[in-house]
């Protein structure tokens, strides 16, 4: 997963979206990037995979000038792309991943496009999202076209002469959120870039849904549809504790979370409480406060470091940070019975090599382990995060079980049946814990408080949205409405 960050200011913008931007480290981990549009475009991109988007960027945006910017960190592709088109030259960044980019690529080298941003042999998907749009009528015509053409998910900003034009994906799998502090206006990925910038959520966009900050204020160009099944997993595992998504915190989401797993572990008696962190904090923070048992702290992450061993691409990379990142503290560990909550098991090689073991070497007399999502059955459709069945916990236990794989695991995925006990009694076998109790799906969307159909629940259940057909017969969807105007400063 990708983080944006856009803002447009009454005055010079660059430091702000320097550290809006910078919010966003905890989501991508390849390329970080900022444009910035004054008497032109500026536009800076970086490798941020062995040094922190700050220190890349500190000098860049102190050359950089202008009143609205863009800001990226990037999972995989170098953004902002920059795009001379008919209406008018633009800088994009972009969150989401494209299922049918092969053939959305194929379609437009056919009909005479070319591309000019290729690394490791694959088309960079902000620039296919970018000639998608400039073939439109304009820009709000050309991301409705982009909308159609797709299959996955796409949220994005673009930084135009007229302003920055903003578009949550049509699913609303990942989210967009409007801020103002006196008359300058941002839009996040994260909350979490607000508060310490000085800005008041004012609005969340909607699925669908585009808007035009500019130096007026806000304005909506296209209203949102109704479909909206945004990411599960943002309150679960990848969002920023501080960030809320739909007016909900992620915070208390997981301490929601890690209460619902205690009142299910009535049958266990446990000496420490312990989070697997940083995701897992919250989580056992809620466990330990419903179950009454001390939360501690034997294992600890070197933060200064390492970052998140889920967002790399690289499977060598993911372990490496896994291993480095967590160190176990023996006094804490030595002779107790441990409740060990974590976000969730994705590849369960992590988790197995690099804490279970660093636990039982330390001396723990017992390892309970306490995962705050159901078992991951299926890749994920709308970003950057599993990329295959095959490396999926839950499916190698399945395939152990059954002798091959199995088209139809619904077996599996209910957590009342047979099969799904066997599945994580093997799951448990094989990271060699004392037990292991998944969360499940109801308790999971209640602790988020949304209804069930507003949540995507594709990892865990296989359920996916269908592909919204948008009319455009209703010209009222495209009339321009004024959110919100510019305030004087105070």
């Amino acid at each position: 997963m990708s983080g944006v960050f856009g803002v447009v200011s009454d005055a010079d913008c660059a430091e702000t979206l320097f550290y809006g931007t910078d919010y966003h480290s905890h989501l991508g981990t390849q390329y970080g990037g900022m444009a910035v549009l004054g008497s032109g475009f500026v536009r800076q991109i970086h490798d941020i995979s062995q040094t922190q988007f700050k220190s890349k960027f500190y000098e860049d945006y102190r050359r950089m000038s202008g009143n609205k910017g863009i800001g990226v960190i990037s999972a995989l592709d170098e953004q902002p792309i920059f795009l001379k088109s008919k209406f008018g030259s633009f800088c994009i960044v972009t969150n989401g991943f494209i299922e049918n980019s092969d053939v959305l690529v194929a379609k437009l080298l056919s009909e005479g496009m070319s591309f000019s941003e290729v690394s490791r042999g694959v088309i960079n998907t902000t620039e296919l999202i970018a000639k998608l749009i400039s073939q439109g009528k304009d820009i709000i015509d050309g991301i409705e076209k982009m909308f159609d053409a797709i299959e996955g998910s796409c949220s994005l900003l673009l930084l135009h002469e007229d302003g920055i034009y903003a578009a949550r994906d049509r699913y609303g799998y990942t989210p967009l959120v409007i801020g103002q502090r006196n008359a300058t206006f941002a839009v996040t990925t994260e909350t979490s870039a607000f508060p310490n910038n000085g800005f008041d959520i004012i609005k969340y966009l909607e699925p669908g849904e585009i808007v035009l900050l500019n130096d007026g204020g806000i304005v909506q160009k296209k209203e949102g549809g109704d479909t909206n099944q945004i990411c599960t997993f943002l309150w679960i595992y990848t969002g920023f504790p501080a960030s809320s998504y739909e007016g909900i915190n992620v915070e208390t989401v997981r301490e929601k979370s890690g209460k619902s797993l205690a009142k299910r572990d009535e049958d266990i008696e446990v000496d420490v409480v312990a989070g697997v962190p940083d995701s897992g904090t919250a989580h056992a923070l809620g466990y330990a406060i419903e179950s009454g048992k001390p939360y501690r702290r034997p294992l600890v992450k070197y933060t200064p470091g390492y970052g998140r061993s889920y967002t790399p691409p690289s499977q060598d990379t993911r372990d490496l940070i896994a291993k480095m990142k967590i160190i176990p503290i023996k006094e804490i560990i030595q002779g107790n019975r441990i409740v060990l909550c974590e976000d969730s098991i994705v590849r369960g090689t992590q988790l197995k090599n690099f804490v279970v073991k660093k636990l039982w070497d330390s001396g723990a007399k017992e390892i309970h382990i306490r995962p705050a999502c159901p078992p991951l059955m299926f890749p994920c459709k709308f970003n950057l995060s599993t990329r295959s069945i095959q490396e999926l916990a839950a499916r190698k236990a399945i395939r152990s079980i059954e002798g091959h794989d199995l088209e139809d695991v619904s077996e599996y995925v209910d957590h009342t049946s047979a099969k799904y006990r066997k599945m994580v009694d093997w799951i448990a076998s094989d990271l060699g814990v004392t037990t292991l109790r998944y969360q499940n799906v109801d308790d999971m969307v209640s602790a988020i408080g949304l209804p069930r159909e507003k949540l995507c629940l594709h990892c865990w259940t296989g359920e996916c949205p269908k592909k919204t057909t948008y009319a455009r017969k209703d010209a009222g969807r495209r009339r321009d409405k004024a959110i919100t105007e510019t305030v004087s400063s105070k």
